[in-house]
C-alpha cells in the first residue's frame, strides 16, 4: 500500500474519532434550536438574549470538555491506527490528530450563533457560509497538494481558511444581532431550564446511538482490516458526501419552515407537505443512489486507477444504505420542527448496539461488506419504527401508507436502475470521459423519464412541478426586465 492510502484512511479515521466526541454536545443544541422558534415568532428579544446566553456558555463548557477528552486519547492514537504504511514517526500521526482536534474544538466557539438565523427561517446563511468555505478549502488543497506533497500543508492549510471562517461568521453574526452582546440579560425560568434539559435528556440516547452507528465504520475498518483500506473507503465516501451534503442542505433547510407549519396549520395540511417532502426525497436520493452505482467505479478507475476499485457488493451496499438514509433525513427533521425527541429516545442506542455487534462480528468473519451489512440492518430499524412514532403523535394516523409509498417508491427505482445499468452495458462498455459523460446525461434522462411516467400525475408531482413552474416563470421575467 502507498503512503496517500494510508494518509487518507487517517484523515477518514479521524474524523470519525473527531464525531465520537462530539457526543460531549449531547444534543443541547437541538434542543434550544426548537426552544427558540416561539420567541423568534413572537418577536420576544429578551427571551432569545436569555436562551442565546445559555447556548453559549453550554458551548464553551463543551468545547473545553472536548479539548480534554480529546487530549487524554493521544497516547491511544498508536492502537487505533492500524499499519500505517510510511508513516515512520508517531509523532506525526500525533500532530495530524492535534490539527483535526483544533478544527473541532473551535468550531464551538461560533456555531451556537447559526441557530437564531435558523430559527428566524434564514438557514441560507449557514448554508452559504459553509458551502463557499467547503468550495475554498477544496481548492486550495488541490493547489497545496500538487505544489508540496504534504500532508501537514494540506491539513493546515484547511484549518486556517476554516478558522478565517469562524472568525468571520462571529464578525458577521455580532453585526447582524448586535443585541446578542448586551450584557443585561435576564435568565431563562426553572420551567424554560427544566425543559431543555428533558429534550436534552432525551437527545443523549439519540446522540450516542447516531454516533455508534454511524462514526464508527471508519474506526472499525481501520483497527480490524488496516488503515489503508479505510482510505480506499473513503474515497468512495469522499465523493458521494459532495453529493449528499448539497441535497441535504435542501432538505435540512426547511426544519424552520416545517416548525412554522406545525405551529399554524391544521393537521391536514401537515401531512400533506410532508408526503410532499417524502416523495421529493425518494425521487432525489434515488436518482443519486443510481448514478453513483453505475458512474462511481468509472469514476475512480479516470481518477485514481484500478487499484483503488472497491468490490461492486460493498459499492452496492453503501448505496443502499445511503438511499434509505436519505428516507431517515425526511423523518428525522420533521420530527426535529415538531419537538418529538422522547418518543424514540431508546430507538438509536439499540441501533447503535446492533451495529456495532453486526459489523465487528461480520468484519471478521467476511471482511469488509460485514461493516456494511451492519450499517444498513441497523439503520432499517428507524426507517420502520420511526414512522410509525410520527404518524401516530404528528397526524394521528397509521403509518401504513407511508410504507406502501416505501415499497413503491423502491419498486420504481429498481426499475430505473436495471434500465440504467442496462443502458450502461451498451454505452460504456470501455471507461473513458466521453463514455462517462454520456452515461451522465442516459441516466438523468432514463431514469427521471421512468420516474414521471409512474408519478407524473399524482399530487405531490403536481405540487413540486408548479413550485418550478412558478420559479421559471420568475427567473425569466427578471431577465426580460
Amino acid at each position: 500500500m502507498r503512503l496517500d492510502e494510508t494518509l487518507l484512511g487517517i484523515n477518514s479515521t479521524y474524523t470519525n474519532i473527531l464525531s465520537v466526541l462530539s457526543l460531549a454536545e449531547l444534543g443541547v443544541g437541538t434542543a434550544i434550536n426548537f426552544s427558540l422558534y416561539a420567541p423568534v415568532a413572537k418577536g420576544d428579544r429578551e427571551k432569545v438574549k436569555a436562551y442565546m446566553q445559555f447556548y453559549k456558555k453550554a458551548y464553551r463548557m463543551i468545547a473545553f470538555i472536548v479539548a480534554a477528552v480529546g487530549l487524554i486519547l493521544v497516547p491511544f492514537l498508536k492502537y487505533i491506527i492500524k499499519d500505517p504504511v510510511g508513516i515512520d514517526s508517531t509523532q506525526d500521526l500525533i500532530n495530524f490528530y492535534l490539527i483535526f482536534l483544533f478544527n473541532t474544538v473551535s468550531s464551538y466557539f461560533v456555531a451556537y450563533k447559526y441557530s437564531l438565523p435558523n430559527a428566524e427561517q434564514k438557514n441560507y446563511i449557514q448554508s452559504n457560509v459553509i458551502t463557499i468555505t467547503k468550495i475554498v478549502t477544496t481548492l486550495v488543497q488541490i493547489i497545496v497538494i500538487l505544489a508540496t506533497s504534504s500532508f501537514y500543508g494540506y491539513l493546515i492549510s484547511a484549518s486556517v481558511i476554516e478558522l478565517a471562517q469562524k472568525i468571520f461568521a462571529n464578525i458577521y453574526l455580532n453585526y447582524k444581532y448586535p443585541y446578542l452582546k448586551e450584557k443585561n440579560v435576564e435568565k431563562l425560568t426553572k420551567e424554560e431550564t427544566s425543559d431543555i434539559k428533558r429534550k436534552t435528556g432525551a437527545l443523549v440516547c439519540h446522540k450516542v446511538g447516531d454516533v455508534a452507528r454511524l462514526q464508527t465504520d471508519s474506526i472499525i475498518i481501520s483497527g480490524f482490516i488496516n488503515v489503508a483500506m479505510s482510505g480506499m473507503v473513503d474515497n468512495y465516501n469522499m465523493v458521494i458526501s459532495s453529493v449528499s451534503n448539497f441535497v441535504n442542505i435542501i432538505f435540512n433547510s426547511v426544519i424552520s419552515s416545517f416548525g412554522n407549519l406545525i405551529a399554524t396549520e391544521s393537521r391536514e395540511k401537515q401531512y400533506s407537505m410532508f408526503c410532499i417532502y417524502r416523495f421529493f426525497a425518494s425521487w432525489i436520493y434515488g436518482f443519486s443512489a443510481v448514478g453513483f452505482y453505475i458512474l462511481l467505479t468509472p469514476l475512480i478507475k479516470l481518477w485514481l486507477g484500478d487499484k483503488w476499485i472497491l468490490p461492486g457488493t460493498v459499492i452496492a451496499a453503501i448505496l443502499i444504505d445511503y438511499y434509505f438514509k436519505g428516507e431517515r433525513v425526511v423523518l428525522s427533521n420533521y420530527k426535529t420542527a415538531a419537538g418529538v425527541f422522547e418518543q424514540d429516545k431508546y430507538l438509536p442506542l439499540v441501533q447503535g448496539a446492533v451495529n456495532l455487534i453486526i459489523s465487528v462480528a461480520l468484519v471478521i468473519k467476511i471482511g469488509l461488506i460485514g461493516v456494511y451489512i451492519g450499517t444498513i440492518v441497523s439503520g432499517l430499524l428507524a426507517n420502520v419504527i420511526r414512522p410509525v412514532i410520527i404518524y401516530r403523535v404528528c397526524f394521528e394516523k397509521k403509518a401504513t401508507g407511508y410504507f406502501y409509498d416505501t415499497v413503491k417508491y423502491a419498486a420504481v427505482i429498481i426499475l430505473a436502475a436495471v434500465c440504467c445499468v442496462l443502458c450502461g452495458k451498451l454505452f460504456m462498455k470501455e471507461v473513458t470521459v466521453a463514455s462517462f459523460a454520456i452515461m451522465i446525461v442516459i441516466i438523468t434522462l432514463v431514469f427521471n423519464g421512468i420516474y414521471i411516467m409512474f408519478f407524473g400525475r399524482t399530487a405531490e408531482f403536481r405540487y413540486l412541478f408548479s413550485i418550478f413552474r412558478d420559479r421559471a416563470r420568475v427567473a425569466v421575467n427578471r431577465l426580460h426586465r
